[in-house]
């Protein structure tokens, strides 16, 4: 489209790029389980990683995902995904309406339902002055932020700072579902000693995803909640953010 860019010297006419917002729902071997404000792309990533992350998947493995099990997928706009287990994942209960970060929990309560389906971690911290290195290497590679400057990132990286995936989306917690379904699809989880990157602020919602994927390392650009930093150290989550002019914090 175009718009009006208006400064001191006057306005102009100019074309822009809008980032893409649809609604995506999810549905869980037939029954649907969320629906979801989201950029279209890697759909596929993002159901599979929001099942996930809720333990909607239990101990089942993915059979097949697609679009839309009970019409055409171009009557539904591509806005319909089905994630297969055949069956091997516990009957999902539907979340219908929007939820908090906490789920309506208090944090105490939130941290420990975390802590009864998932195992801390045991692993050294990764250097911090790596963890500033990837943020720098991420923003380099945000090819929707650069173009519309309205979307975030997330990525997977190892020890090294070697940058293995990275998603966009207009939602955060969107992006690391995107990079956590990859892996599931991929079968590389957990995910063991990686890290996440986010763009953005750390929330509860974030650290308990990537304490569900497996990453023992957090890095987000802005600062993170009193609650995610609460849920890493129950998780015993290396949790960095802030960065700003080569300096970075670690709580």
């Amino acid at each position: 489209m175009f718009v009006r860019r208006v400064g001191l010297e006057g306005s102009r006419r100019r074309p822009d790029d809008l980032i893409v917002e649809e609604p995506l729902s999810i549905q869980l071997d037939g029954t649907l389980v969320a629906t979801t404000m989201r950029t279209p792309g890697n759909d596929y990533e993002l159901a599979v990683g929001v099942l996930h992350a809720e333990g909607l998947l239990g101990t089942a493995e993915v059979q097949t995902v697609r679009y839309c099990a009970d019409g055409s997928a171009v009557e539904s706009r591509f806005n319909v995904v089905t994630v297969e287990t055949g069956g091997v994942a516990p009957t999902p209960t539907p979340r219908l309406g929007s939820t908090s970060s906490s789920c309506g929990l208090c944090g105490s309560e939130a941290i420990e339902t975390l802590t009864d389906r998932l195992e801390s971690f045991e692993v050294e911290p990764i250097d911090p002055m790596l963890l500033a290195d990837v943020a720098d290497q991420v923003r380099d590679r945000q090819e929707l932020f650069s173009k519309t400057g309205a979307v975030h990132a997330a990525a997977a990286f190892d020890r090294t700072g070697a940058i293995l995936s990275v998603r966009e989306d207009i939602g955060r917690h969107n992006a690391v579902d995107k990079v956590v379904g990859r892996m599931v699809i991929d079968r590389k989880l957990p995910s063991g000693d990686l890290g996440l990157y986010v763009s953005g602020r750390a929330s509860f919602e974030i650290v308990q995803k990537a304490w569900a994927g497996g990453f023992s390392s957090v890095v987000s650009v802005s600062a993170p909640s009193a609650l995610a930093v609460e849920t890493a150290h129950a998780a015993r989550i290396q949790l960095a953010g802030f960065h700003r002019g080569g300096e970075i914090n670690v709580y």
